[in-house]
């Protein structure tokens, strides 16, 4: 039952008894509706001021005719207050209707199909080649992931793309300092750590012999051109790159639909090209080739540099047509860092420009930076923290926290696991994303804050219940016994948690589905500690194992959506 559209159904009816037909749909109704903040004030509240014009009386007049001519047996008591109309719902009818629909569904409980028929391309993570995979990229990587899962959830058709960094002069000096320096074993063996230090010791020995420069521009000039030599080195760098980059997305458990990464586009961009100088947006600017954006409030798109090098603006917009002409998107998401939130709107409007419509269809969902432990993050500083070996702290933390709680713990390297990685995860994407983080060991782990292990031990608790109540009499739930503020405050959590999901989907935002998990946590353990489940009256304790069930699947869906597991005992 929506009692949102009930309530906004019993109203209008109430208008046409008590004034005659009135203009008013029942969706503006229901637009209007508003919570209360304190649930003293009611479930629902009515506000009858936008009525008065219309009907020629006070609000005060409106909402007192309104209140003397509802009578639906859903509603426990409705009061007309200072022109607001306030709707109380019978407690009862309350939790039967929305507990009832969420075991119901199951775990598709919050979903619908609203997506379906539509795709979304989500650009995330993209990872840049011969470089490990750090804390900076946490972020992007997760949000991506999190929007990926919601929009699946509401039938989107969803395509994950990391977009790789794999073009660029440093690809060039990479195989030259390869070809001076490395071998093919110890590169193999040693990994990204090992193309490292060829690079560093590239960089080191040009500062004394300027020419290595040279060589690293001859060797990326054979990448392009597609010397076979080149191509197969540069090649096998990427494999190296994406097999250890593919053990930290397994840890965290992300995947893609394409790794099409810069050079992917090396040869579509000629066409973009073209077609830019074709629709006379191209102007020549001191050698280079740029868009001119001035009127937009925007400095100019550069196209070419003056060399015809082409550039990130370049490959992006190449990028973007490839996925429309392959996908053909109704919604193209790229999670990257705030800081290049101008790139993104240059990128738009030339898109617009070049009269593409489906450029509305484009969104830049930015986030904020992260530090760790109060120190930005610097590569050239040596300040780095690279994501598999926080992952792997992450782990060992939470076992030894485990060791000495829960000692006794069946597969504790399982739960570990879950919790360690579960808590960097749920730390990462738990305030809005545009805000910076600060990761911390302490807030991130600790097991009664707003925090991952918190929820997880909640799921748990419930998972535990549950088991111990697998032997009782089976009854009918009597939902008078889930009138109490305990209850209730759960069950309006359980409500919301559809919408909660479609905002969070309209807005990009996860961190509205990991502060909701939060708050149904807390209001489970406060329900938990006020009533006892297991009691001996079998309308009462079916009713709060109902609440339990519901509360234990709810917690799992939103965790699973923002890519945390649930664990059941811990």
């Amino acid at each position: 039952m929506d009692f949102k559209t009930a309530v906004a159904n019993e109203i209008l009816s109430a208008l046409k008894a008590a004034f005659g037909e009135v203009e008013i749909a029942p969706a503006d109704i229901a637009a209007a509706l508003e919570i209360p903040p304190d649930t003293a004030l009611g479930d629902y509240a009515f506000p009858c001021f936008k009525l008065s014009k219309a009907l020629r009386k006070s609000p005060m007049m409106i909402a007192d005719a309104l209140a003397a001519g509802i009578h639906a047996d859903f509603v426990g008591r409705v009061e007309s207050v200072k022109g607001y109309l306030n709707f109380f719902i019978d407690r009862a009818i309350y939790a039967e209707k929305v507990l009832s629909l969420a075991r119901a569904q199951g775990e598709r409980y919050g979903a619908d199909d609203s997506g379906a028929g539509k795709t979304v391309v989500l650009d995330y993570s993209s990872i840049n080649i011969a470089k490990r995979f750090h804390i900076g990229h946490l972020s992007t990587t997760m949000i991506g992931n999190s929007l990926y899962r919601l929009h699946r959830f509401f039938g989107w058709r969803a395509v994950g793309v990391n977009h790789l960094g794999d073009w660029g002069t440093q690809f060039g000096k990479m195989i030259a300092a390869y070809k001076r320096w490395g071998d093919h074993d110890t590169v193999a063996a040693g990994g990204v750590d090992e193309m490292v230090k060829l690079y560093v010791r590239f960089n080191d020995e040009a500062k004394e012999n300027p020419a290595l420069n040279d060589e690293g521009r001859a060797w990326f000039k054979k990448i392009e051109d597609g010397d076979p030599e080149a191509l197969e080195i540069f090649n096998w760098f990427k494999s190296v790159t994406l097999k250890d980059a593919e053990r930290v997305y397994d840890m965290l458990g992300v995947t893609f639909d394409s790794y099409a990464g810069e050079s992917f586009y090396n040869d579509k961009m000629q066409p973009i090209i073209d077609s830019l100088r074709d629709k006379g947006l191209l102007k020549e600017d001191q050698g280079a080739q740029i868009v001119d954006l001035a009127d937009y409030g925007m400095p100019p798109a550069l196209i070419l540099r003056s060399d015809g090098a082409t550039l990130y603006m370049t490959r992006d917009l190449a990028a973007a047509k490839y996925r429309k002409d392959t996908y053909d998107f109704d919604k193209s998401l790229y999670v990257v860092a705030y800081q290049q939130d101008l790139h993104f709107r240059q990128l738009f409007k030339v898109l617009e420009l070049m009269g593409y419509e489906w450029s509305k269809a484009c969104e830049h969902v930015a986030f904020g930076m992260v530090s760790f432990e109060g120190e930005a993050l610097s590569t050239r500083q040596g300040h780095v923290v690279y994501l598999d070996e926080l992952l792997t702290q992450a782990v060992e933390k939470a076992r030894a926290i485990i060791d000495e709680k829960s000692p006794d713990l069946e597969n504790k390297d399982e739960v570990a696991r879950q919790v360690g990685i579960g808590a960097v995860v749920f730390f990462d994407l738990y305030n809005n994303r545009i805000k910076d983080i600060d990761f911390s060991w302490d807030r991130a782990l600790n097991f009664d804050g707003e925090t991952g292990p918190y929820v997880q031990y909640t799921h748990a608790r419930a998972c535990s219940v549950l088991r111990k109540a697998a032997g009782a009499e089976k009854a009918e739930p009597d939902f008078a016994a889930l009138a109490d503020p305990f209850s209730q405050d759960v069950v309006r959590l359980i409500e919301q948690f559809p919408d909660i999901l479609k905002s969070a989907v309209n807005r990009s935002e996860p961190s509205m589905v990991t502060r909701f998990a939060v708050d149904l946590a807390q209001a489970f353990n406060k329900f938990y500690y006020e009533n006892k489940v297991m009691v001996d009256e079998p309308g009462t304790r079916a009713a709060r194992l109902l609440l339990t069930d519901v509360v234990r699947q709810t917690l799992k869906v939103a965790l699973y959506l923002i890519g945390v597991e649930a664990p059941e005992r811990m």
